[in-house]
């Protein structure tokens, strides 16, 4: 079956996708949302790749350097062995900041007998728009593109640079590398410190995973999924994107493709909870930074997802000369979702504000920007949480009471009033109080479905949402209430397809989904776990987790009948919320180990 059989490589500044059979297919220069150099992915035969080809009968195996963001790519034909070491440079500099330069380097590593090797470089620059040449100069090999937009891309290599780029065959008898470089380098590259950046960027990604704590179980499956979330994070920001690609559809061959390179405040901010859990304070703080920036004005209202350099505009276009991902059209970059009104944004903001200040009460520099966005909040859902929106799932069709907006809506008052316990403003709490309680009647009075006994996707439908599940999480209702347990089982007959999840069953503006979201079984698995049924839950976690791909990378989606990964990837959701189960199920152990020792 053909999957999405790709490891992830970057530095915090943009990322690079490169397939199980060693070809980079995807990167965008200098950062994640600039435009494409290789976008092979979306389209086989223009949009340009960089594949290293062992020539003869090798056998290939690819994993990450332990406890890295290192893809190690291993080519064995009997004697004749060699790995290449794929990384984007990412270190602690003297001056206490980062070096993370939009690079990748490709350090070929040899072991033993006289293998041989073929490359294909075929940068396209500007999304393959115009035609890109290259040259071989003294030092380097230069490629550009002026029809569209003036852009060029340097190759550095150890290697004969008429062999690389004439695809000659290569015979390896000592380490090499190359280096693609958005700048030209002031300095010329040696193996030997290509070698040293190797290092020093295994060195950086040690250091950050030893600040976790270690888990009982899932623990490498934690891990991977950490540093997962963390080459989705734009370092110059704080922001979070959603995933590295753009148009990777959800089912193959439709129409659902969306460009997801920017940050969805929604996504974003379940992942900063997360990754404080993890000990990743930095990461917490910054993104937090990130938000306050985005809200100047007390009256302007939060749009659901930003540029990672705050652009408020994202505009969507088709870029129609691409084939697609597998022939998937149209391929979009920019996202025109950012126009639509979603309620639920404010109470996830609401909540992450909240988390922090529990986290960082000693010592926050912000506390009184943090309390006037708090009493903005508040104003803004007094003022509009009777209105009707798009919902988490950005329907495009007609707005509607969404349970899942409405619940947010309670969650901004919930945390609002403890925000405003802890700084003592008493004043406040008796009038925010309430309202939490008038949303929180409103929503058992018309999200309930007593015929179908579930809390239903929107209000007066007899539709099941697997968005609902989240009720509990935010603590609107207790896991063992028994609304919350008959939804649960009512969610799990109407939506669950050989356990995996449907979003919802009823038909969007795009006709019914034929493939699953993969956060939604992470979701169910939780909820399972939450109501008692921790076997079961573990049952289907451990099923869910043999449909990553073999590194253990989930998308957005996963298809019902084949298993496929579909949907943009990696998916910062779909790690997130592996990680949230994951560390139930290891805490859980946790406890029955204490217990046991104590019996």
């Amino acid at each position: 079956m053909d999957n999405l059989n790709y490891g992830i490589i970057g530095n915090c500044r943009s990322a690079a996708l490169i397939s199980k059979t060693g070809s980079l297919d995807w990167c965008c220069l200098p950062e994640f949302d600039s435009t494409s150099v290789f976008a092979k992915l979306l389209d086989e035969k223009k949009g340009g790749s960089f594949g290293i080809e062992a020539v003869g009968n090798y056998q290939i195996d690819q994993k990450y350097y332990r406890d890295t963001a290192i893809l190690t790519t291993h080519y064995a034909d009997g004697d004749n062995v060699f790995e290449v070491m794929d990384f984007m440079p990412r270190y602690l500099k003297r001056n206490g900041k980062y070096h993370a330069p939009p690079e990748i380097v490709r350090y070929v590593k040899y072991i033993s007998g006289r293998p041989k090797l073929r490359i294909t470089y075929d940068p396209k620059l500007e999304y393959a728009m115009g035609e890109t040449l290259t040259y071989i100069k003294e030092d380097f090999v230069a490629s550009l593109t002026h029809q569209e937009k003036y852009d060029t891309l340097f190759l550095y290599t150890s290697f004969d640079k008429e062999g690389v780029i004439g695809s000659k065959e290569l015979i390896l008898e000592e380490d090499g590398y190359f280096l693609i470089c958005y700048n030209e380098k002031i300095l010329k590259p040696t193996t030997i410190k290509m070698g040293l950046e190797l290092e020093r960027t295994k060195v950086y990604w040690l250091d950050w995973v030893h600040k976790a704590p270690t888990y009982k179980k899932f623990n490498n499956e934690i891990t991977r999924s950490a540093i997962t979330l963390k080459l989705l994070t734009y370092d110059k920001t704080g922001a979070v994107l959603a995933a590295a690609t753009t148009s990777l559809p959800e089912t193959i061959g439709e129409v659902r493709n969306w460009d997801y390179r920017f940050c969805w405040i929604r996504d974003a901010s379940m992942v900063i909870k997360v990754v404080s859990e993890l000990g990743h304070m930095n990461s917490a703080r910054r993104y937090l930074q990130f938000i306050i920036d985005l809200m100047p004005d007390k009256d302007e209202k939060l749009q659901i997802m930003y540029g990672i350099n705050k652009e408020k505009k994202l505009t969507e276009k088709s870029l129609d000369h691409l084939a697609g991902y597998k022939g998937s059209k149209p391929v979009r970059v920019g996202n025109a979702a950012y126009k639509q009104k979603q309620n639920d944004i404010y109470g996830i903001l609401m909540d992450v504000i909240y988390e922090q200040l529990v986290k960082f009460s000693n010592d926050i520099e912000n506390g009184e920007e943090l309390w006037s966005i708090t009493k903005g909040i508040v104003w803004i859902v007094g003022m509009h949480w009777k209105e009707p929106d798009k919902g988490i799932w950005e329907f495009r069709g007609e707005d509607k009471h969404f349970t899942f907006s409405k619940v947010l809506c309670w969650v901004a008052l919930d945390r609002a009033i403890k925000v405003a316990k802890m700084f003592g403003k008493t004043r406040k709490i008796e009038k925010w109080t309430a309202l939490e309680q008038e949303i929180k009647e409103d929503i058992h009075k018309n999200a309930w479905n007593s015929d179908i006994n579930a809390f239903v996707q929107s209000y007066g439908s007899r539709h099941l949402d697997a968005s609902v599940l989240l009720m509990e999480s935010y603590g609107f209702i207790h896991a063992r209430d028994p609304k919350f347990v008959s939804t649960v089982k009512a969610i799990e007959e109407g939506l669950s397809n050989d356990g995996l999840l449907y979003r919802y069953k009823n038909e969007d503006d795009f006709g019914l989904p034929s493939s699953s979201f993969t956060i939604c079984t992470f979701w169910f698995i939780n909820s399972l776990f939450k109501i008692g049924e921790e076997e079961k839950a573990l049952e289907h976690f451990e099923r869910l987790l043999s449909y990553s791909n073999h590194l253990g990378l989930f998308s957005e989606d996963i298809d019902f009948k084949s298993k496929r990964l579909l949907g943009n990837f990696p998916q910062a959701y779909s790690h997130l919320a592996l990680i949230e189960c994951a560390i139930n199920f290891s805490k859980k152990e946790s406890e029955e180990r204490i217990l046991e020792s104590l019996g």
